[in-house]
């Protein structure tokens, strides 16, 4: 597959990398352009030995990779890649897949994804939504390049939006509870290093846990909190300071601004 990445931020870098190990893409039919960073395009050629977009031509595939802010003003530019076979993959936040169809004036194949910045490191967790206009090749392989940076599941594009709460910016929600355990920890008289070792393998292991005992979480927390126990205390503790609502609200309040984001995206392109 002929494939023009438009954007060289961090995801474009981490879809890059995986999909070229699976060989899910291969160097030479890969193409990259960046207008707003020339030195980070440079950077990607010569990591991943691509090609840079010297003119313009047509691709199998085009992802939409740069900031979401900056998709109106791409729009005249991503315009001539495109032909009615052209598939498109956008993991732009908040940008519906009718925004993109209208805005380039493009009624083909068209994917909106959410990946999250744990694709790095070859895992995350990776939402993706299809319009009506796909061949079933072109579905397997889209699922085939995010499962190659993680985990990819089909859901209706109505459910980007929470998931863009949940797994989008979950990985912040990870690091700030391993901030405040790590801050707790130290303030109680335990060293920085050893306090973050210790925290970063409880976090991977209860993460394997979850991922491999076929166990859910409530039945994991069970097994690990005897009455009267240590565990006991630290949930009480939580539970008296109303963690469990201020969750609720954490997923509230990111859902309702990726929605707001959306709209505030497609009116300023009136």
């Amino acid at each position: 597959m002929k494939t023009l990445f438009m954007g060289a931020g961090s995801m474009a870098h981490a879809l890059m990398k995986g999909s070229l190990a699976a060989e899910v893409l291969r160097q030479e039919k890969v193409y990259v352009t960046n207008r707003s960073n020339r030195q980070g395009l440079e950077e990607f050629v010569h990591e991943f030995g691509v090609n840079k977009v010297e003119h313009e031509a047509s691709y199998d595939v085009v992802i939409l990779a740069m900031k979401p802010k900056d998709f109106h003003g791409a729009v005249a530019t991503i315009r001539p890649y495109l032909t009615t076979h052209t598939l498109v993959i956008s993991v732009l936040a908040g940008i519906t897949i009718q925004h993109l169809s209208d805005k380039l004036a493009f009624n083909g194949a068209i994917v909106r994804a959410m990946p999250n910045t744990s694709a790095s490191m070859g895992k995350s967790a990776t939402a993706v939504s299809f319009n009506r206009h796909l061949t079933h090749s072109q579905k397997e392989w889209t699922m085939k390049l995010f499962q190659s940076v993680g985990i990819a599941v089909e859901v209706e594009e109505k459910q980007l939006d929470l998931i863009t709460a949940l797994s989008g910016s979950g990985p912040a929600y990870i690091y700030f509870v391993a901030e405040l355990l790590e801050k707790a920890a130290v303030e109680l008289g335990l060293q920085q290093e050893l306090a973050k070792d210790l925290i970063s393998q409880t976090i991977a292991g209860a993460s394997e846990m979850l991922e491999k005992s076929g166990l859910n979480a409530q039945e994991l927390r069970r097994n690990v909190t005897s009455p009267g126990g240590t565990t006991e205390a630290g949930i009480a503790a939580l539970e008296e300071y109303h963690v469990r609502e201020a969750f609720l609200q954490c997923i509230y309040s990111a859902k309702t601004r990726s929605e707001n984001l959306g709209k505030e995206i497609n009116t300023q392109s009136l």
